[in-house]
């Protein structure tokens, strides 16, 4: 659907390759085509987007980036990040959904001991789980304690990406007796789990956020992945891939986002109507004002789409070095993941705000729906902020220090 082509390159490393690329990007144009088609009508309705996950379950895309030999689609994350762009474009909110999703449902990979990231994403693949949570911190935090049976987890996270509608958890704690923060697997209907759709976003509504309070919930040993302390004694570099990676999702989802409504202005301007209102006129396509805008509008789009290619890469990379990787080499995946995450959010807030001056005030027709994704695209970025990756980015040029470790929202 985009203007810019999906992330390219050679592909991530994965345990066992599954059916490949030009597989999972047919699917995610199918189930993408098939989002589309109802978007406006189901965003305007907010739903919680159980009809949605069921479509992804359908496709098989949930269960992408589990390993083949462990009942998966077998895909990398240069798959799954062109999979989220491509459902982006046509549902920002649904994209949000996957990509968080996707980094939830892979965080055993990063953090618990490899048998145990096995049983979790064999059972995540065979009962089709659709994931949720966060790990980024947040004040006050949750509380983990210990006691005779294993662990009770206590407190409220304010916002969970995917808890309306998520079959899994996966949460930051911190341990009561030490502090130290852990990543924690939570099953959303265990006594004392208690979720609640309160975000009310003005965009993304469909993206299933809201809070998760946790009163007392039981918590077993194998529910406790692994550390999340930055301390580079308990933190791998390769551990810390888990930040950039994180991000990048985060990246696509914008570019997706910019390169949708570029695509659904264009062929309204070409056609002289919306492609799911084919009875609503459209402006004039050779308006010189408005070739200039498109012009400056794809550059800005695929210059970014450019940057996040790079940074795809530099993922790449970071992963196939394993174990090998160093402090220095995270450093330089993290920074330019930030330059694309500065540059993604800079196409998607102008893009989804110019294309509205573009189409004109037909753009304010609730029937057309062009409004959801300047609404969607400013909701993901307020929650997402470039500001302090900027200054990371300049810390980084200027005086050579490293990133901090930074989950995203």
């Amino acid at each position: 659907m985009g203007v810019a082509p999906a992330p390219s390159g050679p592909a991530m490393e994965s345990d066992e390759r599954g059916p490949g690329r030009a597989h999972w990007l047919r699917v995610a144009r199918e189930t993408a085509d098939d989002l589309a088609t109802d978007a406006v009508t189901r965003e305007q309705a907010g739903k919680p987007p159980f009809d949605e996950v069921s479509r992804l379950r359908e496709s098989g895309l949930l269960s992408l980036l589990v390993p083949a030999q462990l009942g998966g689609g077998g895909g990398d994350w240069a798959e799954a990040y062109a999979v989220v762009r491509e459902i982006a474009a046509a549902d920002g909110a649904i994209g949000q959904l996957l990509g968080c999703h996707y980094f939830m449902s892979w965080s055993a990979r990063f953090f618990a001991d490899p048998a145990l990231a096995s049983r979790l994403q064999r059972r995540s693949a065979t009962e089709q789980w659709c994931w949720g949570g966060g790990l980024a911190r947040q004040e006050p935090a949750l509380i983990l304690t210990e006691d005779t049976r294993g662990y009770v987890l206590n407190g409220r996270q304010s916002y969970a990406a995917g808890v309306l509608v998520a079959d899994r958890l996966a949460v930051r704690a911190v341990r009561a007796d030490t502090g130290e923060p852990l990543v924690l697997v939570v099953d959303p209907a265990l006594a004392g789990v208690a979720v609640d759709g309160d975000a009310d976003p003005f965009g993304q509504r469909l993206a299933a956020g809201g809070s998760a309070e946790f009163d007392a919930v039981p918590v077993a040993a194998d529910d406790v992945l692994g550390s999340l302390s930055a301390d580079e004694e308990v933190l791998s570099p390769l551990t810390a891939l888990v930040s950039p990676v994180g991000r990048l999702l985060s990246v696509q989802l914008r570019l997706g986002m910019a390169e949708g409504v570029l695509a659904e202005a264009r062929e309204y301007s070409r056609t002289g109507h919306s492609p799911w209102l084919p009875d609503r006129p459209a402006g004039a396509p050779q308006d010189p004002q408005v070739l200039t805008a498109y012009g400056e509008l794809t550059v800005l789009t695929r210059s970014a789409s450019a940057l996040a290619d790079q940074a795809c890469q530099a993922v790449r990379g970071g992963l196939a070095d394993g174990e090998d990787l160093t402090y220095e080499e995270y450093a330089e995946v993290s920074v330019l993941v930030a330059m694309a995450e500065a540059a993604a959010s800079r196409a998607a807030q102008e893009t989804t705000a110019r294309a509205l001056d573009i189409i004109g005030a037909r753009s304010a027709s609730a029937r057309l729906g062009f409004d959801r994704f300047w609404r969607n695209a400013r909701t993901h970025t307020l929650y997402e902020p470039v500001g302090q990756r900027l200054r990371d980015v300049g810390d980084y040029f200027l005086n050579g220090a490293y990133p901090p470790f930074v989950l995203p929202v």
